[in-house]
């Protein structure tokens, strides 16, 4: 039987899902943000931009006869994650998010674990440090609170407005980062801190293995702890809830 199911993508994850679920007799469109610029070719329909808020969201549920929403969105876009979930709580319609296992602390990572991305600019302290900064390009204004460092600034589409920062540059990349490009990133700018979000997954955690090598320490924004739907943590326990919710005979909403 075939059903109507929305993703709520941007993540590898997220297109891993749909690449499964476009093999099987689902109808489904995969939300892209459109935060950046040239995203990667999907393997169902997509749609791009904000949908206006959880009413705007829970509207195009209705009106287009979704039976399944999945926030397979990035573990930090708490935004689109709370609006999923009240979007799922007003229209009744069955939700979950596909949300990938938080990094853990290994022996020799050196690790200062803050809540917000001001916290981390405060956690770098006042003596100058050279930066990495791993966070994206939508908070990176935040360390023009702390322009004692360097920072070398990575990110998937040009930081615009530019920093006004003494000392900074600027790299665009794509992951995955594997950590021997890592190890050689960091030696060649001489980093001696790292700033990233506890993302989870394997695409970048080239970083965080080669940080541990070299002893370079980091500053690791957590995750929040509130969970707002209820969530499964890779594709294959995705692809069995999506069975269990969608079976037949399931009332809509549980």
């Amino acid at each position: 039987m075939s059903h109507h199911i929305l993703i709520l993508g941007g993540t590898t994850e997220a297109r891993a899902l749909a690449g499964a679920l476009a093999t099987t007799a689902h109808d489904v469109v995969l939300s892209l943000a459109g935060r950046t610029s040239a995203p990667m070719a999907q393997p169902v329909p997509t749609r791009i931009g904000g949908f206006g808020g959880a009413e705007g969201l829970a509207r195009t549920l209705t009106t287009e006869g979704f039976d399944l929403l999945i926030d397979a969105t990035h573990p930090f876009a708490t935004r689109i994650s709370n609006n999923a979930a009240r979007a799922a709580l007003e229209t009744g319609i069955p939700a979950f998010a596909l949300r990938r296992p938080p990094w853990e602390r290994q022996p020799g990572d050196l690790w200062t674990c803050v809540e917000s991305i001001n916290a981390a600019v405060t956690a770098l302290g006042k003596t100058p440090r050279r930066v990495l900064l791993a966070i994206g390009r939508q908070e990176a204004a935040l360390f023009e609170a702390a322009p004692q460092h360097a920072y070398l600034v990575r990110s998937v589409d040009p930081v615009d407005p530019t920093l006004t920062l003494p000392d900074v540059r600027y790299i665009l990349a794509t992951g995955p980062f594997g950590e021997t490009e890592e190890h050689a990133l960091l030696v060649e700018h001489g980093i001696d801190c790292i700033v990233a979000k506890n993302s989870g997954g394997s695409a970048t955690y080239g970083k965080i293995a080669a940080a541990r090598a070299l002893k370079v320490p980091i500053i690791l924004v957590e995750r929040s702890s509130e969970a707002v739907l209820p969530t499964v943590g890779t594709v294959e326990e995705a692809l069995a809830r999506i069975d269990h919710v969608l079976a037949p005979g399931r009332k809509r909403g549980v």
